[in-house]
């Protein structure tokens, strides 16, 4: 990668507010199992695992990140190198990394799962580092693109043309060509989940872009970090922008690609709009009940620089950890088809809705359910074909009683509650 971070999408404007409900954002049915096993060298093939990983970080760091129950390295600055790969290598931690010449060379390491095809090629480019300033590489490469450019606006001026789909579909198929043992990951920006964002530029809004931008990868990434947006600013805050991301990438790509995202735990630009410990935990569980298959963390910190501001962050790290050790334990259930007779659930408070999730792993049912809002409500679950039993909230050493397959729980601000049901 060309710059440690997808911290562009923090730099740009949004656009107007998106005029999204609560209802807008809902879960799917999630994964159907394992979705690596068709690679022979890709991340793992076994049901035991989930991927959680951390975006560009230096190899000597990952016994640390390995004790928070990271378990994947996104990304090498200026890499992979001989170097980096066998600091790696005896830490036991694999890694996503560019096809350069050293990847190439590696081919039959099988510390590298996947290869990185790009970071953000949706957003804006300037003309003359993307383009080489000549336009006639956009009529070429881009017509429809080329049409929609202001021609009374000298093309020296003209910022904004993002990398077109078809350079990222040619550039797949050629890493494909190099290798097809492993997947191609890709990581888009804020508009895969916050549509009228101006960071696209040329191409604000334009959604019809990402289904042909899907083409060019296996494993599908995005990033958007609504507690470190600025108050005032449009998605600041709403941490259900996350989880809509995960659900636009399945959309459009008939879930055919394996979606991951990215998490925010660092105040990236301001120290100030540092997100909670129960925020991050309701990113990562909202991207999970809506789907997702992977999380990435981005843990650095610009002002002033930290490339590991998690690590030096005692409360964040602990929640980190928390939640990265109980999504391990859970993975091969998360791992597994979603349930035939899901539970369903009704919000008594209509401004804070509940998203669920459900799986079965023999006579035991999992809920995984999250307040999809700020506020409070109390949350009505109906598990089918269950009519008594126990429910144990995972994390918390309660349980609540299951009677006439009912049951009932309190929600606050963002609050996750997981549930596993014997009857």
């Amino acid at each position: 990668m060309n710059h440690p971070s997808p911290l562009l999408v923090l730099l740009c404007l949004a656009a107007a507010a998106c005029p999204l409900s609560a209802a807008d954002v809902s879960p799917n049915a999630g994964a159907a199992g394992n979705p690596y096993q068709r690679w022979a060298l890709g991340p793992g093939r076994s049901k035991d695992y989930f991927p959680i990983a951390v975006w560009s970080q230096s190899p000597s760091l990952a016994p640390r990140y390995q004790a928070a129950g990271i378990n994947l390295y996104v990304g090498l600055w200026e890499g992979p190198t001989e170097a980096q790969l066998a600091t790696l290598k005896q830490h036991h931690m694999p890694v996503i990394c560019h096809q350069n010449e050293v990847g190439l060379a590696n081919l039959n390491n099988p510390l590298i799962v996947a290869w990185m095809h790009g970071d953000e090629p949706d957003i804006a480019h300037d003309f003359k580092k993307a383009w080489g300033g000549d336009p006639a590489r956009i009529k070429k490469a881009w017509p429809e693109q080329y049409k929609d450019m202001d021609p009374a606006k000298p093309f020296k001026e003209t910022y904004g043309t993002p990398i077109p789909p078809s350079w990222i579909n040619r550039d797949y198929a050629a890493i494909q060509a190099k290798d097809p043992q492993r997947p191609i990951f890709l990581n888009l920006s804020v508009g895969a989940a916050f549509e009228p964002w101006l960071g696209r530029g040329t191409r604000t809004g334009k959604t019809v872009d990402y289904p042909e931008y899907l083409k060019g990868c296996d494993i599908a990434s995005f990033d958007i970090y609504p507690a470190n947006e600025p108050a005032g600013k449009e998605f600041s805050g709403q941490l259900w922008y996350v989880p809509k991301g995960v659900t636009n990438l399945r959309t459009w790509s008939d879930d055919r690609k394996v979606v991951w995202n990215c998490v925010e735990c660092t105040g990236i630009t301001d120290l100030a709009l540092k997100p909670r410990p129960r925020d991050v935990r309701a990113e990562v569980w909202m991207s999970l009940v809506h789907g997702s298959m992977g999380i990435i963390y981005f843990v650095h910190q610009f002002k002033p620089f930290n490339e590991h501001a998690l690590l030096d962050d005692p409360e964040m790290l602990a929640e980190v950890t928390r939640i990265n050790k109980q999504i391990q334990a859970l993975a091969p259930v998360l791992n597994s088809p979603p349930s035939a007779k899901p539970a369903t659930v009704v919000s008594t408070n209509p401004e804070v809705p509940v998203a669920t999730m459900t799986k079965t792993a023999g006579a035991t049912a999992y809920v995984f359910a999250v307040a999809m809002r700020q506020g409070s409500t109390k949350a009505g679950f109906t598990v089918p074909a269950m009519d008594s039993g126990t429910v144990k909230v995972l994390g918390e050493d309660r349980s609540i009683p299951l009677a006439g397959g009912r049951f009932e729980d309190s929600f606050n601000d963002w609050d996750v509650h997981l549930y596993e049901i014997t009857p």
